[in-house]
C-alpha cells in the first residue's frame, strides 16, 4: 500500500510547488489559496505544516476536504484523478492537479471549481 509520497514531508514538496508557480508568474498566495480551498487550512495552518515535518499522510488526515474536490478531473502523471482507488493518493493528486492548472494559467475561479 505505502507509496513513498505518503511519508514524505509536505514541507519538502511545498517549495517545489512555489517554485513551479513562480516560474509561471503565479504567487505563493495563490498556492495557499488553492491549498486552503482543497484542505480547509488557512495560511498559518499551512505554514505550520510546512515547518513541522508533517507527512502527506498526516497533512490530509488533518484536512477537511472541500466537498467540491470531486469536481477535480483530468490526468496527472498519466492517470485520471477521478479513477484513483487509494483515497490518500487521490487527495495528493487533486493537489497536484490544482497546482498544474494554476501553473498553466487557468483562472483562479476555474481552478477552485466555483464557476
Amino acid at each position: 500500500m505505502g507509496h513513498r509520497i505518503f511519508t514524505m514531508s509536505f514541507g519538502s514538496v511545498y517549495p517545489l510547488y512555489v517554485a513551479k508557480l513562480e516560474r509561471k508568474g503565479r504567487t505563493r498566495a495563490e498556492l495557499d489559496e488553492v491549498i486552503g480551498w482543497l484542505t480547509g487550512f488557512d495560511e498559518s495552518a499551512i505554514r505550520e505544516r510546512v515547518a513541522d515535518g508533517t507527512t502527506f499522510e498526516q497533512f490530509f488526515a488533518g484536512a477537511t476536504l472541500n466537498p467540491d474536490a470531486a469536481l477535480i478531473t483530468g490526468v496527472i502523471c498519466g492517470v485520471r484523478v477521478e479513477e484513483i482507488d487509494d483515497p490518500l493518493m487521490q487527495k495528493i493528486r487533486y493537489l497536484d492537479k490544482l497546482v498544474d492548472e494554476l501553473a498553466r494559467g487557468k483562472a483562479m475561479d476555474k481552478v477552485l471549481r466555483s464557476a
